[in-house]
């Protein structure tokens, strides 16, 4: 067996302050999807690890995003709170015509150019092409919406990914849209949520009705699970519901396979997806503290599906709501079970073995 990271990585606070600078200011993070935001002016305002950004669309449908900050005397440009925790879908707000402060009424563009400062010109030493809006970096992969607090050292947001080739790639990800959301609030650090997502070990004993839609989770701990072909669920059932079935149809161009089984897939440092046939689960992470994490669910279905008169998501989201649950309970226990000064550090068992990518992703950055 390999030791897990130390026990101070997941309850120190001065852990998790190094892990916003050396993780989260370096790297894509993932914060919705790009049609919440469809027209000019509509915008997200989103805590990124304690940066508030705006995300919105410019007037010639382009992606800006900046600090959520004036650049006169720091104000901020809106006090709109919006993900982690609204709970409904679409824009936070949507700004009408230009960007404007406030406190004095600097007024800026969709793109961050600063356009007015009230009854100041170039003979007060203003000069509005030096102070643009302070810029994030701002890409889409798949429909997802990334940004990422550092965009003078960012390398494009498909560099960040470690998808085997053609994993994904009958899965209408881009196309796919929000059916329904739930913002959960767990207590518990990070990385011990992406840690249990990444192994079945605890399936057995923590999701007694997952393990019966599919079986190949309690088997041997979930050991020799080919995630590559996807994970078949038991006689009869092909998606994540109750009966393991649905009047949805499957995505169009799955493969034989992929309309029968279950796929999953880790996007550091904040993105979990879980493919059924007819939807997706996606989890957004939105750490707050070394024992704090808001986790959004987005279920995502085909706009087909969710234009039908009959539309109903939830078969998908009432099962899905019951595993969360579940998990969230689990991962609350462990992050109190790790501030016991008995604990040093944990182990991860041979099926475990994804678990322990943490280490070298953490590794290559800090």
């Amino acid at each position: 067996m390999e030791p897990t990271l130390h026990r101070d990585r997941y309850v120190e606070p001065d852990w998790y302050a190094k892990e916003v600078a050396g993780v989260f200011e370096r790297q894509w993070f993932c914060v919705g999807r790009a049609d919440e935001i469809p027209g000019p002016g509509d915008h997200v305002v989103c805590d990124v690890v304690g940066e508030s950004v705006i995300v919105t669309r410019t007037r010639s449908g382009d992606l800006s995003a900046y600090v959520n900050l004036c650049r006169h005397r720091g104000s901020r440009l809106t006090d709109a709170v919006g993900k982690p925790s609204q709970a409904e879908t679409g824009p936070t707000g949507t700004f009408k015509g230009s960007i404007q402060c406030p406190y004095h009424a600097w007024t800026y563009s969709f793109d961050g150019t600063l356009r007015a400062a009230p009854f100041l010109d170039e003979e007060d030493g203003l000069r509005k092409e030096d102070l643009p809006l302070h810029h994030v970096g701002v890409e889409t992969w798949a429909g997802f919406l990334w940004v990422h607090l550092d965009p003078t050292s960012a390398s494009p947001v498909t560099g960040q990914f470690q998808e085997p080739e053609g994993y994904l790639a009958n899965y209408p990800l881009a196309e796919l849209r929000i059916g329904a959301r739930i913002v959960y609030t767990v207590g518990a650090n990070w990385k011990a949520i992406v840690e249990n997502y990444n192994e079945c070990y605890h399936c057995g004993p923590v999701h007694p009705e997952l393990v019966e839609l599919v079986p190949a989770f309690r088997q041997r701990g979930g050991s020799d699970l080919d995630w590559g072909q996807g994970i078949p669920h038991r006689e009869g059932a092909w998606t994540f519901t109750s009966t393991g079935t649905t009047n949805r149809s499957p995505f169009p161009g799955l493969s034989p396979e992929e309309q029968e089984r279950h796929k999953g897939q880790l996007v550091y440092p904040n993105l979990m997806l879980s493919l059924s046939a007819d939807h997706v689960a996606a989890f957004t992470l939105w750490p707050h503290a070394a024992d704090l994490t808001t986790v959004v669910c987005d279920f995502l279905f085909h706009p087909d599906e969710i234009g039908k008169a009959d539309f109903d998501p939830s078969d998908a989201v009432e099962f899905w709501d019951m595993v969360n649950l579940q998990d969230w309970k689990i991962c609350e226990s462990v992050q109190s079970g790790m501030t016991s000064r008995r604990f040093t550090t944990g182990f991860y068992a041979p099926m475990e073995d994804y678990s322990m990518d943490i280490r070298r992703y953490l590794d290559g950055l800090m």
